[in-house]
């Protein structure tokens, strides 16, 4: 077996093999460009985009304070609300509304861009050895993340901190090869990213993984100096290490100055510690093989763990510690699928160089070369037909005409269109599911909902909205006695499912509105 990635020179290195020829992939580099573009730009269909919206437009219209208890549900108004991302919600407000009728296009490219930064930038940390990895390989390890991750992209404020753990790494490097002179920007992005998204915590457990891994290497080297000669790591002095650790708290302290202090933390503390919430919510659920998303992730682990198997040779604990405990979280719970593949976007660049560099080893020909690439191209092609060719198209519809795209889709606009028109025939608390509550804050944002994905974790005495919505919604038969409890008096339910089956056979309800997507409901007046 290959020794490729086995004992090389130090990451930097100036001789480093560069085996990538530009001019002969340039076909190839496009075409992985736009495909990481068809890949990159997904519609505004994700479930929370709408609450994230519409916070961050009346964030606007409030002077940027955001206020103390959630003004935007009728079941849970008294809860103290902390927003994790209330300034990427600004900025979301701030586009939608500053751009007019392109602000959801402009949202679009904005996500696209954070996507794109933060898988190009952690594909920018590939370099092992005597094989640095080129601009093809760079790009095939992004295309191939991307893919195996397309289920999870679109308008999702975590890629916010993707981007953050991107740059925490990158910076990281540059520190270690001397390029960046010290770790004080550290700081400033940790205070910008606890106010742009909760998922900072991430970043400071990967900061605090590299010195507590760092502080094992030094020991170890300490007692049996031999083995630093077996590193592929850099081995830090005690003096570096406490550099780190004081850079580490005055970061931790800067997290708390946003909008909420402390309070912050300890939201995302028990949100993270809610385990009903991580029982029955699916993004919180471990990978399962009955999805085409976990057959095409696990697919993608398989094809990573044995190209590992084949040419990986390094001794890296800091990387080997952070891929470990990131893959068996993302095996636990979809919602870190996401943080393993940008983490391994590197390491797949780094073997994809390798692979490189033995074709052109077995195959000298330029000319079959030249033709292998063009089988290359060819399979990319295919993949960018499999995506469809009117991906880019829709993406562009949901742009500019939201409203018109969203027929398409599963979310009720039709519904939508008919409340607007009919709004004095309903009443005046409204039962919605669960993951309409987002999309109802965005296109009837004078309605207060009945839940939304803010929610899973509130509760307050005996409501524990989350809880009673799984009885309403799950439960056989569905416990309508919820609805009493909230005073519900009309609702959007989801044709066909089993609480529209129930409330169908309610005396004290009637159907006013149905299509083949939602069945709007109110109570008949007692009396």
């Amino acid at each position: 077996m290959s020794d490729e990635l086995g004992k090389g020179i130090s990451l930097g290195a100036p001789h480093a093999l560069r085996i990538t020829h530009h001019a002969h992939f340039s076909a190839l580099d496009y075409l992985l460009v736009f495909f990481i573009l068809n890949l990159a730009l997904q519609p505004l269909v994700e479930p929370d985009f709408g609450w994230h919206l519409r916070t961050g437009l009346d964030l606007l219209t409030q002077g940027g304070t955001m206020p103390a208890t959630d003004p935007y549900s009728h079941t849970m108004p008294d809860w103290p609300w902390v927003e994790h991302a209330w300034l990427m919600d600004g900025l979301l407000g701030l586009l939608y509304k500053g751009l007019g009728a392109a602000g959801p296009l402009a949202v679009i490219l904005l996500f696209a861009a954070i996507t794109l930064g933060a898988f190009g930038t952690a594909a920018g940390l590939a370099h092992i050895g005597l094989v640095q990895a080129g601009r093809t390989q760079r790009l095939l390890a992004v295309a191939g993340a991307l893919w195996a991750s397309l289920p999870f992209l679109g308008a999702r404020t975590q890629l916010v901190t993707l981007l953050g753990l991107a740059v925490l790494l990158q910076l990281y490097r540059l520190y270690l090869t001397g390029t960046l002179p010290h770790l004080w920007v550290f700081p400033p992005l940790f205070l910008l990213w606890a106010n742009l998204h909760g998922g900072f915590t991430a970043g400071l457990f990967v900061f605090a993984v590299i010195l507590i891994v760092s502080v094992a290497i030094r020991l170890v080297v300490s007692r049996w100096p031999a083995l630093a000669q077996r590193l592929d790591e850099p081995v830090l002095t005690w003096g570096q290490i406490g550099y780190l650790t004081l850079v580490l708290m005055v970061s931790v302290l800067v997290t708390l100055l946003n909008q909420y202090g402390w309070r912050l933390h300890g939201e995302i503390y028990a949100s993270l510690n809610d385990k009903f919430m991580i029982e029955v919510l699916h993004e919180w659920q471990s990978v399962s093989l009955q999805t085409q998303a976990g057959v095409t992730y696990v697919g993608y682990l398989g094809g990573l763990g044995l190209a590992l198997v084949l040419f990986y040779r390094r001794v890296e604990p800091v990387r080997w510690s952070l891929l470990t405990f990131f893959l068996a979280q993302s095996l636990l719970h979809w919602r870190n699928v996401l943080f393993f593949m940008l983490l391994s976007t590197p390491l797949l660049a780094d073997l994809l160089a390798v692979v490189t560099k033995r074709i052109v080893g077995l195959v000298p020909d330029v000319q079959r070369q030249k033709q292998a690439l063009l089988a290359m191209t060819l399979v990319l092609a295919l993949g960018m037909g499999w995506l469809g060719p009117d991906h880019l198209q829709r993406v562009v519809q949901a742009g500019l005409s939201p409203e018109e795209f969203f027929r398409v889709t599963e979310y009720p606009i039709e519904a939508v269109q008919w409340i607007r028109e009919h709004r004095d025939r309903l009443g005046i608390k409204l039962y919605n599911d669960y993951g309409w509550g987002g999309f109802l804050l965005w296109w009837l944002p004078e309605e207060k909902i009945f839940i939304d994905g803010r929610m899973p974790a509130w509760r307050i005495g005996d409501r524990w909205i989350f809880y009673d919505y799984v009885a309403l919604t799950t439960w056989d038969p569905p416990e309508l006695r919820v609805l009493d409890k909230y005073g519900v008096d009309w609702a959007i339910v989801g044709h066909n499912s089993p609480l529209d089956d129930a409330l169908a056979q309610e005396p004290d309800w009637r159907e006013v509105y149905g299509d083949p997507k939602a069945t709007i409901y109110v109570r008949k007046k007692r009396g």
